[in-house]
């Protein structure tokens, strides 16, 4: 190697930005914030949106299947994308894209053209989460990414909890089209923040378009697989599955794609996506691992605000405090684990985060219909403690022994790993609920007959106490045996509850040997490798 290049490579080891690295973690995550909040903050619009603009809520439901779809495809190709265009040019467009689209969707006159607006702020948004991590990772030495990772933490965890209780406020409040709206200050804010104190590491070199050769063929299976894959865990419960001809016919072109999409990368000279990363064990098990993390976070948080608005009879605003707690929880501990990075191994951490997300769920499965609201606020906050211990050590232990500009393509590879593990944790909880509940109910219905004392007991006390009140034998009779009827209705679906608390608690408790499969690194030493 010449002298020249080892001065290069020296200077670009030594090489820190101007800018307090702080500062640009705050810039970056601004706007990552934002993007993450999208993704949840228009659920409980859907109503208003299919009635102000006289479409079906089936129909509505495409506003979030065509986001999560563009989103989803957009993640695994912002590396390469990044390589083309340099990733401060890629980042900013990025967020120019997400906040004009944002604009776009508070405009939008009718149903289709505000599913293309969305599937344009899908893409906007899916290049800023990895593009944030791949900055920071640069940003900040080995030793201190914790810490960074920490401040990226609290942003991607906490906007999902919060969006929905953000979303039901602005649309009772105001009107749903401001929650498109809310997002255009940020956006420019994150545009003049980034324009001034972002730039690329001088180690980060642009591919020349002489140069470039586009993999065509795996851009468009790449798109078609992930395309289809997120249609079919956004509408598969509600087409019943594989009972849907449709469902069959996306599952079959999403595995047949996928399949090719493994293959075709893994032998190209010039990937779309770079598979040759996942050889490196750890950061394997890192993205195993955030997928799950992925499955959890947005498994549970479907889960609690739905039991306690059907179940316990709470507002959308009081369920969205009793998780406000929960995420409060989050920004206190996200700093504190990043301490811990710096003086402990980061798979201790993650087993004790483990240990701590697998009891929280199993705690939930105590849950019945007497649970009060303090009880539910503890178990969340227990919850996040956990998550708080295993977000900031994965992306930290993902980063560890990977060469440096690989950072862009393993950070989009990262979060399409936990995107895509959300979606199938929402769905398989919301197929598991519909399923047990359907089970736990025919299973009680046999106790409602004549032939079980306790069940003629129970009608014939609703019956006189309905009596009293003035009402006829009949009515009483016909009123009691309803009561009785969706009391048992109410239990079926609280076991159903419980079911899928158990279910993820067993989920994230096997992932514990996952941990050891991972390198050990050395806490606070310079882990990339160069």
């Amino acid at each position: 190697m010449s002298s020249a290049s080892i001065t290069m490579d020296a200077a670009a080891d030594e090489w820190r930005p101007a800018i307090n690295p702080w500062i640009i973690a705050l810039a970056v995550t601004l706007a990552t914030f934002m993007e993450v909040l999208d993704t949840s903050i228009a659920n409980v619009a859907l109503p208003h949106i299919a009635g102000d603009l006289s479409a079906g809520t089936d129909e509505s439901t495409w506003v979030l299947t065509s986001y999560l779809v563009s989103n989803a495809i957009v993640l695994p190709l912002s590396g390469w994308l990044s390589s083309i265009v340099g990733r401060k040019n890629f980042y900013m467009g990025c967020v120019a894209l997400f906040t004009i689209s944002s604009f776009l969707c508070g405009l939008a006159p009718n149903l289709a053209m505000l599913i293309v607006f969305r599937v344009l702020q899908g893409a906007g948004g899916g290049g800023l989460q990895p593009s944030e991590q791949a900055i920071l990772a640069d940003t900040f030495p080995p030793a201190k990414r914790g810490m960074a990772f920490a401040v990226y933490g609290v942003a991607v965890v906490m906007a999902p909890a919060i969006g929905p209780t953000l979303g039901g406020w602005i649309t009772d409040n105001y009107t749903w089209r401001w929650i498109f709206f809310v997002n255009i200050p940020v956006g420019i804010l994150s545009l003049l923040l980034t324009s001034r104190l972002i730039q690329d590491p001088p180690y980060f070199r642009r591919r020349k378009f002489s140069e470039l050769k586009v993999d065509y063929t795996g851009l468009g299976m790449v798109a078609l697989g992930l395309g289809c894959l997120q249609v079919v865990l956004d509408k598969g419960q509600r087409e019943d599955w594989f009972e849907s001809r449709m469902i069959v016919t996306l599952t079959v072109i999403s595995v047949a794609a996928l399949l090719f999409v493994l293959l075709w990368e893994w032998y190209h000279k010039d990937p779309v996506i770079d598979l040759h990363l996942f050889k490196e064990r750890t950061f394997a098990s890192a993205n195993l691992m955030m997928f799950m993390l992925g499955f959890a976070l947005l498994g549970s948080t479907l889960l609690l605000p739905l039991m306690m608005q059907t179940l316990f009879g709470y507002t959308a605003e009081r369920a969205g405090m009793a998780l406000s707690p929960g995420g409060f929880t989050i920004m206190l501990l996200m700093p504190i684990v990043g301490f811990l990075l710096g003086r402990y191994d980061a798979r201790r951490l993650m087993v004790f985060g483990l240990v701590i997300l697998s009891f929280s769920l199993f705690h939930m499965t105590r849950f019945d219909l007497d649970v009060d609201f303090k009880t539910i606020i503890f178990a969340r906050m227990i919850q996040s403690a956990g998550l708080a211990f295993l977000f900031v050590p994965i992306n930290t232990a993902a980063y560890a022994f990977l060469p440096r500009e690989k950072n862009n393509a393993a950070s989009g590879l990262m979060n399409l790993a936990r995107n895509i593990g959300g979606s199938v944790g929402i769905s398989l909880v919301t197929t598991m609920l519909a399923r047990r509940g359907q089970f736990h109910q025919a299973q009680l219905s046999t106790h409602l007959s004549a032939a079980n004392p306790n069940f003629q007991k129970s009608l014939a006390g609703i019956t006189s106490m309905l009596e009293g009140h003035g009402f006829s034998p009949t009515d009483s009779a016909r009123k009691a045996y309803a009561m009785l009827q969706g009391s048992v209705l109410r239990q079926a679906n609280m076991l159903a509850y419980v079911d899928c608390f158990w279910l993820l608690g067993v989920a994230i408790l096997a992932m514990i040997p996952l941990v050891f499969l991972m390198k050990k690194t050395k806490p606070g030493a310079s882990m990339a490798v160069h």
